[in-house]
């Protein structure tokens, strides 16, 4: 007797799990069936939850401050380094290209958030920094951020969010060793034809603003 096609192989839904899933409607964990691996079941649960937090800040930031996270992102990078930063280290840190970022900066410039001074080692780049106007504005979002972030994980008591950061560590770790064995690609060589746009289930990082 043949197999059952995948779709038809689901295991059958609970009445809670039934009405959990009306409730939380189709996300990337809805196209996991019965006999996936236990790995990629919990790899889109992951991306999933990390999507809906996401989505949620987004439209949060977009309502209350009219910005955007790619911008509130940058924003965090220079109050953290209040000495500047150079386009290349913004670059490197919010893991966009760096015309995302020019553009983002130049917007924020425009509004007197930021500022762009010559390099102090390098005459050929610029210094970013916040402005005292862009420094107060941050630091009032950040609060705010702050508050939305724990109202979205409210769902676990400290005890869970505890085991669940341990856990992350460890994965963190993990992922960490498995970059540091890999060989690192020679320069110059092409990647397989369509890598660059197959389709992936990570979290989409919009670079723009």
């Amino acid at each position: 007797m043949s197999r059952p096609p995948r779709e038809l192989h689901a295991q059958a839904l609970t009445a809670e799990q039934a009405e959990d899933a009306v409730l939380l409607g189709p996300d990337l964990e809805s196209r996991v069936v019965d006999d996936d691996h236990q790995a990629l079941k919990l790899w889109l649960r992951l991306l999933a939850c990390t999507t809906r937090v996401e989505d949620q800040i987004r439209n949060r930031l977009r309502q209350q401050f009219d910005t955007t996270l790619p911008r509130f992102d940058l924003l965090a990078q220079l109050e953290r380094h209040p000495e500047g930063l150079s386009m290349r280290e913004l670059s490197q840190r919010l893991m966009v290209t760096g015309g995302n970022v020019t553009g983002v900066v130049d917007q924020l410039e425009a509004e007197s958030l930021v500022q762009r001074q010559p390099h102090a080692s390098d005459r050929r780049s610029f210094t970013v920094t916040l402005t005292p106007t862009g420094r107060r504005l941050f630091r009032r979002m950040a609060a705010t951020h702050e508050a939305w972030v724990v109202e979205l994980l409210g769902g676990w008591n400290a005890a869970q969010k505890g085991e669940v950061y341990g856990l992350l560590a460890h994965l963190k770790l993990h992922l960490a060793g498995l970059e540091q064995a890999r060989p690192a690609p020679k320069p110059g060589k092409p990647g397989k034809p369509g890598d660059a746009s197959a389709p992936s289930t990570a979290p989409r990082r919009k670079g723009s603003p």
